[in-house]
């Protein structure tokens, strides 16, 4: 009688889905019903979310070192990706002496400046000086003009080095040959004969460019070149830059 009751008691007693008594449930509610439960689990899944996040960070951290490490350097050789890559402060070489402008002339003290650069500060007599004449019309210089106390040939030289950008034969000027350097600045060499240079050649500093020659707007001058230096697009008097 006794085991007929204990078994019908046990198919009376309420089961979970699983069929697990719901006294098993029943401690679950009650540990969920614990204040500190739900903070504690958004706590730890905080945590677990700022860990993913900074695992991911350092990846791509790593990744970029990598990459930047791989880029090709200015020999043409790649970095080595060993290490960690280092902060270095950016330095540039300067190849070589920069150069001051030069007397396009081999020896400066052969020649002498026979029409001057036309200053607008400077004295009406200066100013006077430095006009150049042709049909009846006054032209200001805007370059020197060298020349040799015995009217021979000399040899013109560049100024500076630079690429030859421009050969041309011009009516009043005579034979022209512009070479343009670095630091927006241009020299214009004029009234010369014999070039040996032609557009788009590479020329070093003192490299003979031509002879010294005659032209239509400087006749009255007879033998001589005529040099003009541009900043910027501005003619300046080549005198300032010339060592005496």
């Amino acid at each position: 009688m006794n085991e007929q009751n204990k078994n019908q008691n046990q198919e009376n007693a309420p089961k979970t889905s699983n069929g697990a008594p719901e006294s098993q449930s029943s401690s679950w509610k009650k540990l969920l019903s614990k204040r500190w439960v739900y903070p504690a689990a958004y706590i730890a899944a905080a945590a677990i979310i700022l860990t993913l996040v900074w695992a991911y960070q350092d990846a791509s951290m790593q990744s970029a070192v990598k990459e930047t490490t791989k880029q090709v350097s200015e020999n043409g050789e790649a970095v080595p990706t060993t290490g960690v890559l280092e902060e270095e402060p950016v330095t540039s070489e300067v190849e070589g002496v920069s150069e001051n402008l030069a007397w396009p002339v081999a020896v400066a003290s052969e020649v002498n400046v026979v029409k001057p650069f036309y200053d607008a500060a400077a004295t009406t007599d200066e100013k006077a000086l430095a006009l150049l004449e042709y049909d009846q019309t006054f032209i200001a210089n805007a370059g020197i003009d060298l020349a040799r106390a015995d009217d021979q040939t000399f040899e013109v030289k560049a100024a500076l080095s630079g690429k030859v950008t421009r050969v041309e034969q011009h009516p009043l000027n005579g034979m022209v040959v512009e070479i343009t350097h670095d630091n927006d600045l241009k020299t214009v060499y004029q009234s010369i004969a014999d070039v040996k240079v032609k557009q788009n050649d590479e020329v070093k500093q003192g490299d003979t460019i031509a002879i010294s020659g005659k032209s239509e707007l400087g006749k009255d001058l007879g033998n001589h070149v005529h040099f003009e230096v541009y900043e910027a697009g501005k003619p300046v008097n080549p005198e300032q830059f010339l060592k005496k």
